[in-house]
């Protein structure tokens, strides 16, 4: 009995978790996941995952859309550590003490 069980939660597990995204196939590891969870946004438009060069490393936004009221964008090193948030209700623009207009573009690594 405990086996079938095992394998029912197994199986919701593997079934609910396993949402298909695509992104850039040298983006970092942990970021598949990041994209999973942005993709069930409510959003239709400006879900992405952007790259960026800011203080010297690669670090990422991870925008929700445009749909949600003073949301915030999270921005996440190649680890996937949260370094900090920009705009939101009180559209902070630093993160690390630095102002994030200073952050190079890179590319697109996912988008809804």
């Amino acid at each position: 009995m405990k086996k079938i069980l095992y394998c029912l939660i197994g199986a919701a597990f593997v079934f609910t978790a396993c949402e298909k995204v695509d992104i850039v196939k040298d983006a970092p590891k942990c970021m598949k996941q990041k994209a999973v969870d942005l993709a069930q946004s409510p959003c239709e438009s400006d879900v992405n995952i952007k790259e960026y060069l800011f203080q010297n490393k690669l670090v990422y936004v991870l925008n929700t859309g445009n749909c949600i009221a003073d949301a915030s964008a999270e921005v996440i090193d190649a680890n996937c550590n949260s370094l900090g948030f920009l705009g939101g209700f009180g559209g902070s623009t630093k993160i690390n003490g630095e102002d994030f207009s200073k952050a190079e573009y890179k590319r697109t690594v996912w988008e809804k």
